[in-house]
């Protein structure tokens, strides 16, 4: 006789789907860290102008919902326009490097440059030279988030297989068509990537030239409101801003992940395999 084997319930094969995995368990996690957090301010008795409860943290988001929700729609515009603006120069200057040599010899340099230059240095100079308010926040968060497509993108159109290359070249294909047909399909996990890591550089980006400009009023950002919380002492409601930004930055990279799902799951090895 065998042994009895045991029955999986419902809830047990629910939870072995990865789809599932991939919320519960974070869930889980984030629930656990709240439990403690708000047990450790309870015991420990922090005032909540220094550490403030979930509990305290969920009245001030509720309570100023309209003005955060509002700032959040403000920094998420300029994030939207700065990463919209980085993936289109990021991909036409990786094209440029790809098809010259010489191009990329000499320009490379300056794009590391730009990457490693601190971005609060120079976006007072931006905010100077351009007038408007909100063409000078995209500028710097632009600035932030073009690097990595530009690299990720470099490498994807370089990265091709040297067999394949010598078919294409064998059959007299154009360059237009190596690179339509080619180039580009073994470059686009490289670029989904690149989108992955700038879309959160990008909402960086736009945070920091906000906090930077220090524009207020009914059309500033989150970076405004944390400011203006700090000032005053009302840490609940600078933790609810910073649980915005925190909120929108997973979200951008949620997109970004079911968008190379997407676009690679029939094909690429990357989302072929089991790995989370």
């Amino acid at each position: 006789m065998h042994p009895a084997q045991p029955v999986a319930t419902a809830s047990t094969v629910f939870l072995r789907r990865p789809g599932v995995q991939r919320v519960f368990y974070p869930l889980l996690v984030a629930l656990v860290l709240l439990g403690l957090w708000q047990g450790l301010v309870v015991a420990l008795d922090f005032p909540p102008y220094l550490v403030p409860s979930p509990l305290r943290v969920t009245q001030a988001l509720v309570g100023d919902a309209a003005l955060l929700f509002g700032a959040l729609l403000t920094t998420m515009k300029i994030t939207l326009l700065a990463f919209a603006c980085a993936t289109l120069l990021g991909t036409l200057i990786a094209f440029a490097f790809v098809q010259s040599r010489l191009v990329a010899i000499a320009l490379f340099p300056y794009a590391v440059l730009l990457q490693v230059t601190p971005i609060v240095a120079i976006a007072p100079l931006i905010i100077v030279w351009v007038k408007n308010p909100t063409a000078s926040l995209v500028i710097c968060a632009t600035l932030v988030a073009l690097f990595p497509i530009i690299a990720n993108t470099t490498l994807g159109l370089r990265s091709v297989n040297p067999g394949l290359l010598a078919y294409f070249r064998l059959n007299r294909a154009t360059p237009m068509q190596t690179l339509l047909r080619l180039r580009i399909p073994s470059a686009l996990p490289y670029f989904l990537g690149g989108l992955r890591i700038s879309s959160g550089l990008a909402l960086i980006g736009a945070v920091v030239a906000e906090f930077v400009a220090g524009t207020g009023g009914t059309g500033s950002g989150l970076a405004y409101q944390i400011l203006q919380a700090g000032y005053r002492l009302d840490i609940p409601r600078l933790f609810a801003s910073l649980l915005l930004i925190g909120a929108a930055g997973v979200m951008l990279f949620a997109v970004m992940t079911a968008l190379s799902r997407w676009l690679l799951g029939g094909w690429h090895e990357s989302e072929l395999s089991t790995a989370p």
